[in-house]
């Protein structure tokens, strides 16, 4: 009886496939810092042409694929292309840097790290130094900050690193490379979120491969400068239109140390997408994804948001007077770090997800509750 009541283990079907993940190691590895975004931008949207049947991007380099552009009823799925990063702020006369963050950048990961300061005339090396072990004996440790973590490109000027084509406001991203952990984790920096962009260009290539037809328009969207504060989003928004908005995100694991799972859940990497409960997620819409979820028997997690996702769901969702939107997250562990990690088996439920969760959404559907 006891072997009776127990939980049939579920073995996810691969979606991801070895072009698509050569594909997704090059998206990775590639720079796509924000308001910077627009080599990502092209090799995404050159992923994406032959499933699509027109695309566009605006004028801060937000990319769009659409299927069945000439539909009334218009549904978006989307993700967010940009990394966080650092601006030049200050060079010194020794030729040193001190930076500011561009979006939600981590002084304390900051200190040895490679990193790469793009310029008009190239890419120009550079290390976060940090002072030995050594030299800090019997002196009063200092944590990294904003106040002294800084660059060094090998000048001894001021005049040396602008030569090289350095100056205020130059974007610096790091070194760090896609690669894959015991062949059941991606790592990389910023999965946050272009492993959304990549599963949301997957869900296209199965649309196309699978010769499914939707009875709307669909709207495959990368946007920009989310880290920054949702803009991309806000401005596609208002130019598509849409319907109903689907937005794929990343969210934490909250397995490992120092993370406190009373205020963050108890969110696993490798058990399945994480469906969120925020006012800017509609109801109805949500329920629909539960119920896809559990008739195509995809692993899923819940996952409470309190005021706002502090996604594009929330830019989606209070536009245009409102839009029926929800967010499916991708758990992930140690969010804005070079060592993000997301699972394989999350990364393929959440294509299957949103694949199937398209397959089941009717034209000129209406999620209200009631009408009067």
């Amino acid at each position: 009886m006891a072997e009776k009541n127990k939980k049939k283990e579920q073995k996810t079907t691969a979606v991801v496939t070895k072009d698509s993940l050569s594909f997704f190691e090059k998206y990775i590895n590639n720079a796509s810092p924000t308001g910077f975004e627009w080599e990502g931008q092209r090799l995404w949207l050159d992923y994406l042409k032959p499933y699509v049947d027109e695309t566009f991007v605006d004028n801060y380099g937000t990319a769009v694929g659409v299927i069945n552009p000439k539909a009334n009823y218009k549904v978006v799925i989307e993700a967010h292309a940009d990394e966080i990063s650092w601006f030049v702020n200050y060079i010194t006369k020794d030729g040193l840097i001190y930076v500011v963050r561009n979006g939600g950048s981590d002084h304390q990961i900051a200190p040895s790290k490679r990193v790469n300061i793009h310029t008009e005339k190239g890419i120009v090396k550079a290390v976060f130094g940090w002072p030995a072990i050594h030299t800090r004996s019997g002196e009063k440790e200092e944590n990294p900050s904003l106040k002294n973590i800084f660059l060094d490109c090998g000048c001894s000027t001021k005049e040396e690193v602008e030569a090289l084509g350095v100056h205020v406001g130059c974007v610096i991203t790091y070194e760090d490379t896609f690669s894959i952990l015991n062949d059941r984790y991606y790592i990389g920096r910023a999965l946050d979120n272009r492993a959304g962009g990549f599963m949301i260009a997957e869900v296209a290539r199965l649309l196309k491969e699978n010769k499914k037809k939707l009875p709307f328009g669909l709207y495959i969207v990368n946007s920009v400068q989310e880290e920054i504060g949702l803009r991309g989003a806000e401005m596609i928004a208002d130019r598509i239109k849409p319907n109903v908005a689907i937005v794929t995100d990343v969210t934490h694991d909250t397995q490992t140390p120092m993370i406190n799972k009373i205020t963050q859940g108890d969110l696993f990497s490798g058990k399945g997408p994480v469906l969120s409960y925020a006012p800017a997620v509609q109801v109805n819409l949500n329920k629909l994804l539960v119920k896809v979820a559990e008739e195509n028997n995809i692993p899923f997690q819940r996952q409470a948001c309190s005021r706002y996702t502090g996604t594009d769901t929330d830019a989606f969702a209070y536009s245009n007077g409102g839009v029926p939107s929800a967010l499916i997250s991708l758990p992930l562990r140690y969010m804005h770090t070079t060592v993000e990690m997301v699972h394989k088996e999350d990364v393929d439920n959440v294509i299957r997800l949103i694949y199937q969760t398209l397959l089941n959404i009717e034209d000129g559907q209406d999620f209200r509750t009631f009408t009067k």
